[in-house]
């Protein structure tokens, strides 16, 4: 699956924020979305690349794909 056909049931802007911020809000993000649903988070912190492969084997949410556009990170995971 291609970015341009996934579909996010919601977006988080993490720009601008460093370590440990745009995790906290991921954990946070997802923690009140349905189990399946995709959340795209963005994020300006480079250390977001490491970070979010961390988070989501630790958690057993799903990373479907982490890609840079310039500046930015963008990420989709899937709630367990």
């Amino acid at each position: 699956m291609t970015t341009a056909q996934m579909t996010s049931a919601r977006e988080l802007d993490t720009i601008g924020l460093s370590c440990p911020l745009p995790i906290l809000k991921t954990k946070k993000e997802l923690k009140s979305m349905e189990t399946g649903s995709v959340l795209k988070m963005i994020s300006s912190d480079a250390g977001s690349l490491k970070d979010m492969e961390s988070f989501c084997s630790q958690t057993g949410h799903g990373l479907l794909s982490s890609e840079q556009e310039g500046a930015s990170y963008i990420f989709h995971i899937r709630k367990n």
